[in-house]
């Protein structure tokens, strides 16, 4: 089989590339500081903590099957950049709250919202419209060159972060977001490669649509196997992880630069990932590559379960405490398991589905997957109040360790390549 042209040459996916990755480096911003504005400023609750998270993903659960329909009736690339002018605008309205007005979480849960469903509008259609800009055995090079920049961002991002919210100001640290789409919303414009709408779904009922984007998921054993894996370990990587940020400053005693540097470090794992995940998958197959990398996942998350007493008397000021390196090694790890687990699996989807379908697919994929967010989110939340933060991080993450038995027990498992054709 002729291999294909590598989309280094593709000047459309290029500019795509380049903007989206500039936009993934902006996004580890807001994460961060609006988790400290949260908790060191606001004084927020492990159950507020929830709620916020709640917020921040309700969306995917609510309206994303609504939005599938509407990204196979529409032009996928207009949608996004609208949607990246959105978040810039409503991320933006904290500093500037914070400077003219005052910084409340009643404010912090509304910008959380609108941003959210705006961000159901882009990665819905983003997700769709890859496989439109790149030929069918380009995807998985494209996948990993996107989960490539998205690592990097991560690695170098939140330290970026942690700087600026340590030394200037934590809502400074949210234009960093802002200023991501806007690079991104400027990239889409840029792109030429031409782009069109199936007649034949414009008139069709939209209930008609969402229940053909069911069929395709639930119908089919093997994506219904992904999306209960990926449902599983977001349910409870959503519970400890609302609550996080909050463990690592008040009960592991970390700096904010400490928590920025050890996510940035540990990040550097997925771009080991990504840049290994197409040799894995030649060696172990696609779907051993994605059972091994959910397993990953979460066997990395025990090293958050440590006990606080151990860093409390470290100076963060001169000597990493030792939560610093539990940290960012199980960050590394786990940013590798996540990456061995969503380039191949996100590509199987992709190359299994007809492109006409692609937004209802992963619409329907996103609002089973993403829909347990909300529901971790305030599981986590209410947990952390009522049994402990320590507790509940170490429960959740025993819990969703059983996520990869999903895909142990279906044909996913088996199989070896990506279909063709």
């Amino acid at each position: 089989m002729e291999e294909p042209a590598s989309l280094v040459r593709d000047p459309d996916f290029m500019k795509f590339w380049v903007g989206q990755s500039i936009s993934v480096f902006g996004a580890q911003f807001s994460p961060l500081a609006i988790g400290f504005i949260a908790v060191k400023i606001l004084d927020a609750s492990d159950t507020q903590l929830g709620y916020l998270a709640f917020f921040n993903t309700i969306p995917f659960l609510t309206i994303g099957l609504l939005v599938g329909v509407w990204a196979d009736r529409h032009r996928r690339r207009r949608i996004m950049l609208m949607a990246d002018f959105g978040r810039a605008a409503v991320l933006f309205s904290i500093p500037f709250a914070a400077v003219f007005y005052a910084l409340s979480m009643n404010l912090i849960y509304l910008v959380t919202l609108l941003a959210g469903i705006l961000t159901v509008f882009f990665e819905i259609d983003y997700q769709s419209y890859v496989p439109s800009l790149v030929q069918k055995s380009q995807i998985v090079e494209a996948n990993s060159k996107m989960e490539t920049s998205r690592s990097t961002a991560q690695a170098v991002g939140p330290s970026a972060a942690g700087f600026v919210v340590n030394k200037f100001w934590a809502p400074l640290a949210i234009l960093g977001d802002t200023i991501g789409y806007l690079a991104s919303s400027f990239s889409l414009l840029l792109i030429r490669h031409p782009e069109t709408v199936p007649e034949a779904t414009v008139k069709r009922s939209t209930w008609h649509d969402i229940r053909e984007g069911l069929g395709i998921v639930f119908g089919d054993k093997r994506l219904k196997a992904i999306a209960a894996t990926t449902a599983t370990s977001n349910l409870f990587s959503s519970a400890w992880g609302a609550i996080l940020i909050k463990y690592m400053l008040d009960d592991l005693h970390m700096s904010i630069g400490e928590i920025g540097l050890a996510g940035g470090i540990g990040s550097l794992g997925g771009i080991l990932g990504a840049l290994t995940a197409s040799r894995v998958m030649k060696g172990l197959g696609v779907g051993r590559t994605i059972l091994l990398g959910i397993s990953l996942s979460f066997v990395s998350v025990v090293l958050y379960f440590i006990p606080p007493q151990s860093v409390a008397d470290a100076n963060a000021l001169y000597v990493p405490s030792p939560a610093f390196f539990l940290v960012t090694a199980s960050t590394f790890v786990l940013s590798i398991g996540v990456l061995l687990y969503n380039i191949p699996q996100v590509s199987y989807r992709q190359a299994l589905v007809p492109k006409e379908v692609q937004g209802r697919m992963n619409a329907t994929m996103r609002t089973l997957v993403w829909g347990t967010l909300p529901i971790g989110s305030l599981l986590g939340g209410a947990s952390g109040d009522l049994i402990g933060t320590q507790e509940t991080i170490g429960l959740m993450a025993a819990l969703g360790s059983l996520a990869f038995l999903w895909i142990l027990f279906s044909p996913v498992r088996g199989v070896k390549e990506f279909p063709h054709g």
